[in-house]
């Protein structure tokens, strides 16, 4: 058997490949980043709770019919997943004006947008992934028309399916990015992750972050942040 073999070490993930060319297995460190990996941290505990929410995540949204790059969870720390040709993107939607939307506009914090807000940036942490519109992102052979009106498709079901997932367990999805790629056939479906590493959320009734905002701003430790999230998400299941 084709031993794996280390192909890609993230913020907070590792990429291995396996005897599959088309399957890739990702362990989750226990790392915490923020401004764009300018601040790192090493914490115990963070890698399996942020497996445990990602995977019961990448089920929910595969059981509603939109396609992932999630295969299965082996252990604590190790989820499969098949091998994607990413789009150098990262396709954020807003709820709720908060972060850096709020700061950059100077509106009130948790002020609601209906419609989501939907922006795109390049990813590039030498440029620190900056701002894109669709005509930047055609014109660099990012995506096409179609790709774009498709990522935005999808990216307006899972917010949501995952709004509605994430109210039942009492906590408000306020904003938050995805990212896709291509599998081998060239079908387009979500990857990376789905965590409070990639999500702002607060909880529905005191608005208090249950995300990476109580890293970035120093506000507690993080893991029984997420360790909570995963309990109302786990309880709160059909």
């Amino acid at each position: 058997m084709t031993e794996a073999t280390l192909i890609y070490t993230g913020k907070a993930k590792q990429l291995y490949s396996t005897a599959d060319p088309d399957v890739l297995k990702v362990v989750y460190l226990d790392q915490a980043t923020a401004l764009n990996g300018k601040k790192k941290v090493q914490i115990q505990g963070k890698g399996p709770v942020n497996l445990q929410i990602s995977s019961l995540l990448f089920q929910t949204v595969a059981a509603a019919g939109i396609p992932t790059h999630y295969i299965a969870t082996d252990n604590a720390t190790t989820m499969r997943v098949y091998r994607c040709a990413m789009l150098p993107l990262e396709v954020v939607f807003r709820n709720f004006a908060s972060g850096h939307f709020e700061s950059k506009f100077q509106v009130r914090h948790l002020r609601p947008f209906s419609p989501a807000i939907h922006e795109y940036y390049y990813k590039s942490d030498t440029l620190d992934d900056p701002f894109m519109n669709d005509d930047q992102i055609k014109a660099l052979r990012i995506a096409d028309q179609a790709t774009l009106a498709q990522l935005r498709t999808l990216t307006d079901l899972l917010n949501a399916l995952l709004t509605a997932r994430f109210a039942k367990a009492g906590i408000t999805l306020v904003d938050g990015k995805f990212e896709f790629g291509r599998l081998s056939d060239e079908t387009l479906v979500l990857a990376d992750e789905l965590s409070p590493d990639n999500f702002r959320l607060v909880d529905s009734r005191t608005k208090e972050s249950l995300d990476k905002d109580v890293f970035r701003q120093d506000e507690g430790p993080l893991v029984p942040v997420y360790e909570e999230v995963l309990r109302r998400l786990t309880e709160s299941e059909e």
